[in-house]
């Protein structure tokens, strides 16, 4: 029975509990059982049945031998990177579904996890329960993936979706998305693409090697589209998304970018709807393969939690080597005109707004 400890108990914390208790016949099975030990958060939880099992103080965590796996879902950069660095430093293996970690320090965790036989493994920042991360790093191993459009933000592909289903506006389908939960009460992360942003840097590293900063890449959200450039998307053979782009191109040169973007319906994000997110990677050998799911939520996102944990467990004692990343200031937005045509051609037309 291998014990663990979570960081941060809000909605993922919590799934990741609930996904072990409800499939915990099936974990023993392949793993041999895993036991959450603690709970670290700044709250109590008298009525849940981990509530006596929460601290406040990481140190408890970090200097029990017996914790194994840390499984943080804190959010936000500090102190989810301290805690995570200490961790791997002490040889503990640390998982996240915390994306702006990955997005700003993941050349140090991962640093870390080597320097110490350990992983930091991250399969739920993007996509939530998608496995996209892994099926990158493993089962695309044989190509030169080259580009990578996604449709990484449930909330904001939510939005589009009414506006163009329902005819409601910006702000209408803003607040729409807010009372069912999909939008925060700021949503500005979301609608500003801030949020495709990180993970298409995430993205972008696992295929390319190197991580661009997020600020870098040039990012425009959906906040000022409006049902004319819907209607001007349709008669344009065309749906509106918000999509995101990572590109190698033959000189090595990275191109990126986030913007809404009228997709050709032939192209197969045009058809992703709703709260569903979609990953199209282009292999050099392969072609197109897209990667279609639930991109958010509590359940989906703990069982890649839960993925990555049962992964370390399989793996105690012979941990395999991991990507290490480099920082990369030069990266590009616009697309050569040869290579801008094609896009064109393939997926759509980014439009500036």
């Amino acid at each position: 029975m291998t014990k663990i400890a979570i960081l941060g108990f809000g909605t993922i914390g919590q799934g990741l509990a609930e996904v072990i208790a409800t499939n915990s016949e099936k974990i023993k099975a392949q793993c041999g059982g895993i036991e959450i030990k603690y709970v670290l958060d700044l709250r109590e939880f008298p009525e849940h049945a981990l509530g006596g099992r929460v601290v406040h103080d990481f140190n408890i965590i970090l200097n029990d031998p017996e914790i194994k796996i840390v499984c943080e879902m804190m959010g936000g950069s500090h102190p989810a990177y301290d805690f995570s660095l200490k961790a791997l430093n002490s040889g503990k293996g640390v998982v996240t579904s915390n994306k702006e970690v990955v997005a700003n320090f993941g050349p140090e965790l991962l640093k870390a996890a080597s320097d110490n036989n350990t992983r930091y493994l991250f399969e739920a920042s993007v996509g939530g329960g998608i496995p996209i991360i892994r099926a990158m790093t493993d089962s695309l191993r044989g190509n030169e993936i080259c580009e990578i459009n996604g449709i990484l933000n449930g909330t904001t592909n939510y939005i589009l979706t009414q506006m163009k289903s329902s005819g409601k506006s910006m702000s209408e389908a803003l607040a729409c998305a807010q009372s069912l939960g999909y939008a925060e009460a700021d949503p500005s992360a979301d609608i500003d693409g801030v949020d495709a942003c990180r993970k298409i840097c995430i993205l972008s590293a696992i295929a390319f090697g190197t991580l661009v900063p997020s600020v870098k890449v040039d990012t425009v959200g959906i906040r000022n589209i409006t049902t004319q450039d819907i209607s001007d998307a349709e008669k344009n053979d065309s749906s509106l998304k918000l999509v995101a782009r990572a590109t190698k191109l033959p000189d090595g040169t990275i191109s990126m970018s986030v913007s809404p973007t009228f997709v050709r319906n032939d192209n197969p994000l045009a058809a992703v709807n709703d709260v569903f997110n979609a990953v199209l990677v282009r292999g050099n050998t392969l072609g197109d393969v897209m990667f279609y799911g639930k991109g958010a939520g509590s359940l989906p996102t703990a069982s890649a939690v839960l993925a990555d944990v049962i992964d370390l467990v399989l793996c105690e004692g012979h941990q395999p080597k991991q990507q290490l990343w480099e920082r990369c200031e030069n990266v590009i937005s616009s697309l050569p005109s040869d290579a801008f045509s094609d896009y064109i051609g393939r997926v759509g037309t980014p439009i500036a707004h």
